[in-house]
């Protein structure tokens, strides 16, 4: 178990511009929120989440009417873990019913840049890209039993922390900032790779 690093709230955005599922390249400023953008380190095999990965697929949508633009960057080396594969995130974007984009960070860089450390690491950013938010989607955690095997149905996810974050933005009211670290699998870093 890995707790996200928590930049600092009032922390712009860091910008990027990543190849997408689809094949071509999404770039932040041009696909931001105009209330707030969502931006995710996600990857496809973390147990951490598979478990919250349906409740982000519906609130992505629930929220897309609201101003709100969730973005996914999966910043896994993807060849010490296949199942992370650009192929593979194609897949997992169709299977889940993603309408967010799903983006590739090769060489880490972005992660590096948002000083994230875990999937799922999570920064809700104000209409300005201004950090509001950064840490849990909610308070449940994957229920193992046994090696591999885990129960969604135990302690399952609803989102809670996340929402309550972006209504507060979408009602123009502050959020606020007692903030809980998200808790996952550790970025799988590149050797040689690794942050200090």
């Amino acid at each position: 178990m890995t707790a996200s690093n928590m930049m600092d709230l009032g922390s712009s955005a860091p910008e990027f511009e990543l190849k997408n599922t689809e094949g071509s390249f999404t770039k932040l400023t041009e696909v931001k929120g105009d209330k707030a953008t969502v931006v995710m380190f996600i990857c496809n095999h973390c147990p951490y989440v598979i478990h919250i990965a349906p409740q982000i697929a519906k609130m992505a949508k629930a929220y897309a009417s609201q101003g709100v633009q969730f973005i996914a960057i999966n910043s896994n080396d993807t060849e010490t873990y296949p199942a992370d594969s650009f192929e593979n995130m194609i897949k997992e974007k169709a299977a889940r019913g993603y309408n967010f984009p799903y983006l590739i960070d090769a060489d880490q860089s972005v992660a590096k840049a948002y000083d994230a450390a875990c999937t799922p690491d999570i920064y809700a950013f104000d209409a300005n890209l201004k950090l509001v938010y950064r840490g849990q989607f909610d308070a449940s955690r994957p229920h193992r039993i046994s090696s591999g095997n885990y129960d969604s149905s135990v302690n399952p996810s609803t989102g809670k922390d996340l929402s309550q974050a972006l209504d507060a933005i979408v009602a123009g009211k502050p959020v606020p900032t007692e903030q809980l670290a998200s808790i996952g699998c550790n970025i799988k870093w590149k050797v040689g790779n690794e942050p200090s």
